[in-house]
């Protein structure tokens, strides 16, 4: 699929070559990279081999979203992964909101991710499953840049695609039904407060994986978009920790 508008400024991907241990970032719904590069770029700090892929139809325009599907939000994460294993032994993920959905989808399909962490992972949304029909209402209002922090915005759209919330439903359907099939460490961080994703998705989670170290860090003072928010440091903090505990 061609995208019909330009990449944000601010939107790229971020790609570092480091050591022979690699992480796969990714960013949620309708955000970008923007929101996920302060963990990616102290990730490389530390000598990892990072990949942040720009999601397909993230990161440009709400319409280019439109016409893509979760097939293709996952074919951008697998191409990252690709990536990353022509140049790393061991891989790890972090993803926020969808990003950490599609972490999950990730840890059911290659076994060989080492750990994974988890910031305000998305597996069930009952708000999103009243959305009517795309025939309808083609869009909606944004549900982009929920920060407690003032003055930071995150780079998100502001409109959401009906058709493309149709999409992470059938993706969370699907993920959640695997959640057995992932044994790897676990780290779960979690907002207290979070106006997109219910604070609960990280127990639905933690019930169904079936790993044995699965570790939960409460983020006291953030609300959906912890990464660019008050926790961030104590993001990066314990996704650092637990990636060095599992090497």
């Amino acid at each position: 699929m061609e995208e019909k508008y330009p990449v944000l400024k601010g939107a790229e991907p971020y790609y570092a070559e480091g050591g022979k241990e690699g992480v796969l970032v990714s960013h949620g719904f309708t955000g970008s990279t923007q929101s996920m590069r302060p963990l990616a770029e102290a990730l490389a700090e530390a000598g990892y081999t990072v990949c942040l892929p720009r999601l397909k139809g993230h990161g440009t325009h709400y319409e280019d979203m439109e016409r893509t599907s979760r097939h293709d939000w996952i074919e951008s994460v697998e191409e990252g992964y690709r990536w990353l294993k022509e140049r790393s032994g061991t891989i790890y993920m972090a993803g926020l909101s969808m990003g950490g959905t599609l972490t999950l989808y990730m840890a059911e399909r290659h076994p060989d991710i080492r750990a994974i962490a988890l910031i305000n992972a998305a597996i069930d949304m009952p708000a999103l499953k009243e959305v009517g029909d795309p025939e309808e209402i083609r869009f909606l209002e944004a549900i982009g840049s929920d920060i407690k922090k003032p003055d930071v915005t995150e780079l998100a759209y502001e409109k959401t695609p009906v058709k493309s919330v149709k999409e992470i439903l059938a993706l969370m359907e699907e993920v959640r039904a695997d959640l057995g099939k992932i044994s790897c460490p676990a780290l779960l961080l979690v907002s207290d407060e979070d106006h997109v994703v219910p604070p609960g998705n990280s127990d639905i989670i933690g019930e169904g994986l079936s790993s044995e170290a699965i570790e939960k860090v409460q983020l006291k003072n953030s609300y959906h978009v912890a990464t660019l928010d008050n926790d961030k440091d104590k993001i990066i903090e314990n996704v650092l920790r637990f990636f060095k505990e599992y090497s």
